[in-house]
């Protein structure tokens, strides 16, 4: 390096390191307004159209009260409400979809709670059409429950990154939660007034609703809303139909006397009791709507706010990353010609630095004091040619101990994935054992095939939780203690897959591996069979074929999709072969995340993997499985051999005949889901799969 590019060296990295820093923070206050931004229009896109599903669906449950209660009344009203309730929710179901894979976890569950929950909408209404007092409380619970999910929306919406909306918005979901208890109160009512009775239980819960509206009110709402709003419900709860509403509720709060049905009488005129309800109900919709467009206001002002931000902390931070550039480009030309004597020593610097950090990343300790002196300069100055020296040594240090601190963090952050993962595989281990002990309980086929297509899930997240352990350096959590045949291990790798009735499975002979090997090859081929299966248009198959070699076990997995160019080829043979150090942070975009998980395993246990071209225009993936990693199977006890099929079969019937007319079959663990298509005669005349 000549000493002209040393010098500049030194005046570009100050500014390099500024560019940096200032890079960072606007790009921080980027993500920090598009974050706000995007919640902002998911309030927007959602939360406006979940609040006009709230009071459609708090009407239609009192109206279909006052339906069942009342057989022979017209239903006019009740089916326009439903028009107007199926309205709100077609919007709310189309604009929620615009922003839900962006939104936050919280509220992309609080979404799909509301979907499957709302989706029950027209059984309900057909138990309402269908009358009767026995339907009264069913229906009454279902409608609460979906109005209650629909309120958990509203709170996960509040909970955003800008804390001044946050705060603005709590007091405003606590202000739909005491309407919904005023609410359920007039639903409740509405059972009660053609008889003029209420059963014990719903005068209960009538005085439940009318203490929780009140103490929502007094303790969540009112004190925290502005003054103009405060007054507004100080004039609400000051007229006449709120007064008549109290004087009704009070009535309900006080000592009733229950007759021999368990039955109390209502001491209260309905006709009073709609007047007042409907009066209050728009004047409660009312101050709800001023107080949802004060949140938003104040959410887009400060979207605005923060955009402001960002363009001074740019312009600024830019403005000075100009001016430390060109000042360091200054002084350093002064200093050219004074540091000719440390050209020589620099250079060694710029070589050592880069093997400091390979050293590091084989795992080595560095020891930093001891790397940095390689400039001898003295602690207490001196002139500027040794107070340079003392900045080199500096700057050296400053470079060690960062490359040390980013090499024990991403150590720290592998040992703590690894921890992470392995806590999440024991959960899945038991949800499997008690969906397993669930399958073996209920005896509906509807229900067992819910939970086998739960257990094939779990067992596919099983997998997906094992890419993060081998990833992060550690090994597969399971293990087998004895030999198993090659059969049972693609069967069980066909089985981790999505589309696994595409799978065809062409074995020769009776090959088995031993116990090391069954984890690592069952997982190379469920990756390599759902990669070929996503590359792949249904129904075209994809062939997993197996033969025994003379260097091992050679595996086959050929699809017929769109294939791999030679470049495409070329790289991921050179994956295989020498799989780089995988840093998860750096790499967590990248789609051939499967493809490093299989380096990383066939490196480990000695697997060879090579990428070819299909003659069908796909790709085809041959796994050499080494003699150390098989063993002769077994020779005694003989096993049914599948029948071969013309084309690939659909899965078999795992489930054995029931034991008596009536009864259920039970499912067999460990069963594979397709069969096999071809076996070696060998196979045939040995019995052995």
């Amino acid at each position: 390096m000549s000493l002209r590019t040393a010098l500049l060296v030194l005046a570009v990295v100050p500014g390099v390191a500024l560019a940096a820093l200032w890079a960072v923070t606007s790009g921080q206050t980027l993500l920090d307004f598009q974050r706000q931004a995007a919640q902002g229009l998911l309030a927007e896109q959602a939360g406006q159209p979940s609040n006009i599903v709230y009071y459609n669906l708090q009407e239609e449950r009192r109206l279909s009260a006052e339906s069942l209660a009342r057989p022979d009344a017209s239903r006019a009203a009740l089916k326009k409400q439903r028009a107007l309730t199926d309205e709100a929710i077609a919007v709310f179901q189309s604009l929620s979809d615009v922003n839900a894979d962006d939104a936050p976890s919280e509220v992309r569950d609080a979404v799909a709670r509301a979907r499957e929950a709302m989706n029950q909408l027209p059984a309900q209404r057909t138990l309402v059409d269908e009358g009767g007092s026995k339907q009264q409380r069913v229906v009454y619970a279902y409608y609460t429950d979906l109005i209650a999910t629909d309120l958990k929306l509203f709170a996960a919406l509040s909970h955003v990154d800008n804390g001044e909306v946050t705060q603005l918005s709590q007091p405003l979901v606590d202000l739909f939660w005491a309407k919904e208890m005023i609410s359920r109160s007039d639903a409740i009512l509405a059972r009660g007034w053609p008889s003029g009775k209420l059963s014990t239980e719903d005068l209960q819960e009538v005085r439940e609703a009318v203490a929780g509206q009140s103490f929502q009110a007094a303790t969540k709402v009112v004190p925290y809303l502005p003054e103009d709003e405060r007054a507004r419900w100080q004039q609400l709860t000051e007229g006449s139909a709120w007064a008549a509403k109290t004087k009704i509720e009070k009535r309900l709060l006080g000592p009733v006397a229950a007759d021999r049905s368990g039955s109390v009488a209502l001491d209260a005129d309905e006709k009073t009791w709609r007047e007042a309800m409907d009066g209050v109900t728009p004047e409660l919709v009312g101050l709800l709507e001023t107080r949802t467009e004060a949140v938003v206001a104040t959410g887009k002002d400060s979207v605005m706010s923060l955009l402001l931000k960002m363009v001074l902390t740019s312009v600024i931070g830019l403005l000075a990353v100009v001016v430390v550039v060109w000042t360091t480009w200054r002084l350093t030309r002064n200093l050219r010609r004074r540091v000719l004597g440390l050209q020589e020593r620099a250079e060694e610097l710029e070589k050592a630095l880069p093997d400091v950090v390979e050293r590091l990343s084989r795992g080595e300790k560095i020891d930093v004091e001891a790397e940095a002196r390689a400039i001898d300069a003295p602690a207490d100055g001196g002139d500027e040619l040794t107070r340079l020296g003392s900045a080199l040594n500096q700057a050296r240090t400053s470079a060690l101990t960062a490359a040390v601190r980013q090499a024990d963090q991403h150590r720290g952050f592998e040992r703590l994935l690894q921890r992470i993962a392995r806590r999440t595989q024991q959960l899945i281990g038991q949800q499997l054992k008690k969906l397993d002990e669930l399958e073996r309980k209920h005896e509906d086929p509807e229900v067992l095939d819910g939970l086998f297509d739960l257990d094939h899930l779990t067992a596919r997240l099983r997998r997906y939780e094992e890419n993060l352990v081998i990833l992060s350096g550690g090994s597969p959590h399971r293990r087998w203690r004895k030999p198993v045949p090659l059969l049972d291990v693609m069967r069980s790798a066909q089985g981790e897959v999505q589309d696994y009735r595409r799978v065809v499975l062409d074995l020769d002979g009776a090959p088995w591996l031993s116990e090391r090997a069954v984890g690592p090859v069952s997982h190379v081929l469920a990756e390599l069979i759902e990669n070929a299966l996503s590359f792949s248009r249904p129904p075209s198959p994809v062939e997993v074929r197996a033969a025994k070699v003379s260097r091992g076990l050679a595996i086959e997995v050929e699809d017929r999709g769109l294939g791999m160019d030679e470049e495409q080829l070329a790289e991921a043979n050179e994956l295989m072969s020498r799989p780089p150090r995988m840093d998860v942070l750096a790499h967590s975009e990248d789609i051939r995340l499967g493809l490093h998980v299989i380096a990383r395993l066939a490196d480990q246990y000695g697997l060879r993997v090579e990428f070819r071209p299909s003659a069908f225009g796909g790709t085809r993936v041959v796994v050499l499985v080494p003699d150390e990693l098989t063993v002769p199977g077994p020779h005694s006890g003989p096993v049914a051999v599948p029948g071969p099929a013309a084309s690939a079969p659909p899965a078999p019937e795992h489930r054995p005949a029931p034991a008596e007319p009536g009864a259920l079959p039970t499912r067999v663990q460990g069963q594979a889901l397709a069969g096999v298509t071809a076996l070696s005669d060998h196979a045939a005349r040995t019995g052995r799969p």
